[in-house]
């Protein structure tokens, strides 16, 4: 067993514990995880992406190759399409929708969403909208972990239990708010809520 994922975003969105969160849970679960330097210039809103590998088996490469990713989980519609070459042919994109204009030219949404129709099975989620409705705006990136928990090859219990012994050295109300922010991000995939921009 195998997955191959690519955490994208921008300086400021939470792209680093996403990753961090999904390797915890592998290594919970008992799987290999690694993960690779992170690029960009997280500081200044810049580009920001990790590779993480899980396995059961040892792994030795920190990168994944181009084609090879079975998951791009990213903070930023944009940023989502910046990595396609990386995207196995089976792959999926699950994608927060809220823009981050940190340039002149920023496309269109409609001309973005457009180009994730072309990836099959592709999905969009509202991960501000429902971070608010956790009870705090910054959990967006807790809303992805939950809606990308279905792709992964992971048991939903290991992850919520390092979340909830990383955040409760914070605040319980942090182990409230982020543990229904990835409830809620779960319900959302499972429900069909999102907007599937794949056929």
């Amino acid at each position: 067993m195998k997955c191959d994922i690519i955490a994208a975003g921008v300086g400021g969105q939470g792209v680093l514990s996403v990753s961090a969160i999904i390797a915890a849970g592998a290594l919970r679960a008992g799987l290999f995880a690694v993960q690779s330097e992170v690029h960009g210039m997280s500081q200044r809103g810049g580009a920001v992406v990790a590779h993480l590998r899980i396995s059961d088996q040892p792994i030795h490469s920190a990168t994944i190759g181009l084609g090879r990713a079975d998951l791009i989980i990213s903070m930023e519609p944009l940023e989502s399409l910046r990595y396609l070459e990386y995207l196995a042919p089976s792959g999926t994109i699950i994608s927060a929708t809220d823009a981050v204009r940190n340039f002149d030219g920023y496309p269109e949404l409609e001309t973005i969403f457009a180009e994730m129709k072309k990836i099959r099975g592709s999905i969009l989620v509202d991960a501000t909208k429902l971070a608010r409705e956790a009870g705090n705006a910054k959990a967006a990136n807790m809303i992805m972990v939950g809606a990308a928990s279905h792709s992964l090859p992971i048991a939903p219990e290991h992850i919520l239990a390092f979340v909830e012994e990383t955040f409760r050295a914070k605040s319980e109300k942090l182990v409230g708010v982020n543990l229904k922010a990835f409830a809620l991000g779960r319900d959302e995939v499972k429900a069909g809520d999102p907007v599937e921009v794949g056929a």
